[in-house]
């Protein structure tokens, strides 16, 4: 049986805000317990965010996420230091922390089933979002 690797899967969701503006979301997936986030996923974070034109525009958001697997606290603690770790990856980046809103869900508000085994990886994780400036 091959054991699952925690990595990135960037999902690319433009999501109309209004006229031509789009959300940009971008997804690190952890292993169960885990907010490591790998030296490959630095690498792909840091990618992204040197593409990304006018980074300084942005609103970010990071939606931090855990499966059902623990207690409601376990998880939210869990879920404070997925966004932490996110957080110092994008300090390192130069994007100041004020700048940067987060949201702890925690168990809470899961996307996808906790009831399967996929639903819950796919529950591992941390959304970053990036809204751009509407005139």
């Amino acid at each position: 049986m091959k054991k699952f690797l925690p990595g990135i899967l960037w999902l690319w969701l433009w999501l109309p805000l209004s006229g031509q503006e789009h959300e940009i979301i971008r997804s690190i997936y952890f292993g169960g317990g885990s907010y490591y986030i790998t030296d490959t996923q630095r690498g792909a974070i840091n990618h992204f965010l040197d593409s990304l034109p006018y980074l300084e525009n942005y609103q970010i958001t990071i939606s931090s996420h855990t499966d059902n697997i623990g207690g409601v606290e376990y998880n939210q603690w869990l879920s404070q230091m997925r966004s932490e770790a996110v957080l110092q990856q994008l300090a390192e980046k130069q994007i100041p922390r004020e700048k940067v809103l987060t949201r702890n869900n925690g168990l809470h508000n899961p996307y996808f089933d906790n009831e399967t085994y996929i639903g819950r990886l796919s529950n591992r994780r941390v959304d970053i979002i990036f809204t751009p400036p509407v005139f």
